[in-house]
């Protein structure tokens, strides 16, 4: 069965971009940092851990992620349906790639993208709609790219998920050249 898993690159003290990130600016000052590791990858395991990322079979972000990275052109990785959570219409330019589906309700946006996905995992994408997946019970994995830098700003991927504890399994722990990749299971 399709599972709904959080791919994130983040520096070690916690931030996914940089500061004064933008429309024009997505991953904030320096942000870019982040995901060098996927540069240039071999053989090892950043390879391996590439290769899982793109196997998905759906792609679930918010409009935040989704249009300031220029929509992936309207394909983030072989043609895979990519579904996006927002409380309004996609801008002109978004709304002509026909694997792009624009919803509202994050249950109905998490049950189409499993449907769409079918054996494969969903992708998901973006502190808004991680955060949303998380709180609502609907985050089932979370793999981070820790990547060793310090940014000192930026925006958080895990700030304001309130004071209840969200209990995680370790499932792997992989060391790349350039990140050490974490594979976490939420526990429900």
């Amino acid at each position: 069965m399709s599972s709904t898993v959080l791919y994130m690159s983040m520096s070690l003290d916690g931030f996914v971009a940089g500061p004064n990130e933008g429309p024009d600016n997505g991953l904030g000052d320096g942000g870019h940092r982040l995901h060098e590791w996927t540069g240039g990858v071999g053989d090892g395991a950043d390879r391996e851990v590439l290769d899982d990322f793109l196997s998905t079979g759906a792609v679930l972000a918010g409009r935040g992620t989704f249009e300031p990275a220029g929509g992936w052109g309207g394909d983030h990785h072989e043609g895979v349906p990519i579904f996006i959570l927002s409380r309004h219409q996609p801008a002109p330019q978004f709304a002509q790639w026909p694997n792009v589906t624009y919803l509202s309700d994050l249950k109905d946006a998490v049950r189409r993208a499993k449907e769409a996905a079918g054996e494969k995992n969903v992708l998901v994408h973006g502190v808004g709609t991680a955060q949303g997946c998380l709180l609502a019970g609907l985050l089932d994995e979370i793999q981070i790219h820790l990547v060793p830098v310090l940014l000192g700003e930026g925006r958080r991927l895990f700030e304001h998920l309130g004071a209840d504890h969200i209990e995680l399994e370790t499932i792997q722990v992989i060391r790349g050249r350039e990140a050490t990749h974490l594979r976490y299971r939420v526990r429900r």
